[in-house]
């Protein structure tokens, strides 16, 4: 048997430099950079690129993937640990090579891209060259795909895209995007959608605009449109209707590898609230002596600590099992469960904080409005919630009794009746001194 929370030592020895790399080189980019995503700006490769390269002459680069595509092919339990330390920074995945959405669009060329696809676009997005956009969701429907009308018609050797995406992430600064599309309508949405590798600078293709975020420092969620921009036939990821198979092998590591970088989002935010308990004083004594404080860092500490440990569960399983459908109810459970875990620890911070907390002089606002786009990106909570309570109810059967097996009087009279002759041979009911049809707790 083997039930061990403690991390090897070697393991150990790389994370201790992760840490104090991200808090004394990554996290100090935060504050003079904008988008981690604009790669071409002078500043980013000034101050970014000498990072990256000693992050890769320790061999810590892409860790997700395997060797083969230049990574160290470190399971998800190693890369939740790691995670938890690049969330701390805004910067820390694409200093590490691990950046969203690449590391996703990168295992979808890894497992669907053609020779030539690979060497265009992904050996290029590996190194770090380029950045890449996923575009899924549409401005009349969100992630609901039976109301996608972005479609793709076959026009001789090549497909006719047209129709407009929503919050398409990174499309200003990506070399490339990835896009499902319609292309069958005899069909249902699963069976009739397709996937596509669209050049960014093809005729056709145009930002209508791009949509920030609370406090990014640079509008990069795409509102774009696609006027039959000519796609090759041979850019399609996979098979005709194989739209979800594709997009499947991106959303399950990408949602838990969200939750270990809200992980450490959330442990800024508790380290903050312990902070300014210790330091702010009112009404004649620390806010760390009131009470009502005390329990607001006690919640903190166990809901992160709660969910560190279903994200690490999870990881474990995925590890084991290697098979993202076996781990279906866990990483969707990590996935509902963690923009409130993000959100009452930042808003519990922001209001020991005062009017300071509310200022945007800190992160916390910015912290509590992630959370609602946590909640949100892969999908929606209330989606993910009602994925887990479908496979929990896999593993139970109705009863087609009257009354339950776990009802009190039945459960008893099938104990008298397993115990009858030994309840016989010493004159008892099996009744003790309860009333008649309560079985005794004895």
């Amino acid at each position: 048997m083997a039930w061990d929370f403690q991390t090897d030592p070697e393991i150990q020895l790389e994370l201790d430099w992760i840490e104090q790399f991200v808090r004394e080189e990554v996290e100090p980019l935060d504050h003079v950079l904008g988008s981690p995503w604009n790669i071409q700006d002078p500043l980013f490769i000034k101050l970014v690129k000498p990072l990256q390269a000693r992050v890769k002459a320790r061999q810590l680069w892409a860790c997700h993937l395997g060797p083969e595509l230049g990574g160290a092919g470190y399971g998800q339990v190693r890369l939740a640990l790691i995670n938890e330390i690049l969330g701390r920074s805004l910067f820390g995945p694409i200093v590490f090579g691990c950046q969203a959405p690449d590391s996703g669009n990168g295992e979808i060329l890894a497992h669907y891209g053609t020779q030539a696809q690979k060497q265009r676009y992904l050996q290029p997005l590996l190194d770090g060259d380029i950045v890449s956009c996923f575009a899924m969701t549409e401005p009349q429907g969100g992630a609901d795909p039976a109301v996608f009308t972005t479609e793709a018609v076959r026009e001789g050797d090549d497909w006719l895209l047209s129709g407009e995406k929503w919050f398409a992430s990174n499309a200003r600064y990506a070399a490339f995007f990835i896009v499902m599309a319609v292309t069958d309508k005899s069909v249902s949405v699963y069976e009739g959608m397709s996937m596509f590798i669209v050049a960014a600078d093809a005729p056709g293709v145009s930002i209508i605009r791009n949509v920030g975020i609370a406090d990014d420092p640079a509008a990069t969620h795409a509102y774009l449109s696609f006027d039959k921009v000519r796609v090759p036939a041979g850019d399609m990821l996979g098979a005709p209707g194989q739209a979800f198979v594709v997009a499947q092998v991106r959303l399950g590591g990408g949602r838990v590898h969200h939750a270990m970088r809200v992980i450490g989002q959330a442990q800024k935010a508790l380290d903050a609230l312990c902070e300014r308990s210790l330091s702010r004083s009112t009404q004649g004594s620390r806010l760390a002596d009131k009470q009502m404080v005390q329990e607001k860092i006690a919640d903190s500490w166990i809901e992160l600590e709660q969910f560190r440990l279903l994200v690490m569960g999870t990881a474990w399983r995925i590890d084991q099992y290697q098979d993202y459908k076996r781990v279906r109810k866990d990483i969707a459970a990590v996935k509902a469960a963690m923009p409130k875990v993000l959100h009452d620890i930042a808003a519990r911070a922001l209001h020991v904080h005062g009017s300071l907390g509310i200022s945007e002089e800190m992160p916390f606002t910015g912290y509590i409005v992630r959370s609602f786009q946590m909640g949100l990106a892969d999908g929606p909570t209330e989606v993910h919630k009602v994925t887990v309570a479908k496979q929990l109810l896999r593993d139970y059967q109705p009863c087609n009794q009257l009354f339950p097996d776990y009802h009190r009087p039945t459960a008893a009279a099938r104990a008298r009746e397993k115990y009858a002759d030994v309840l016989a041979s010493l004159g008892a009911t099996g009744q003790g001194e309860r009333r008649e049809g309560v079985p005794s707790p004895r």
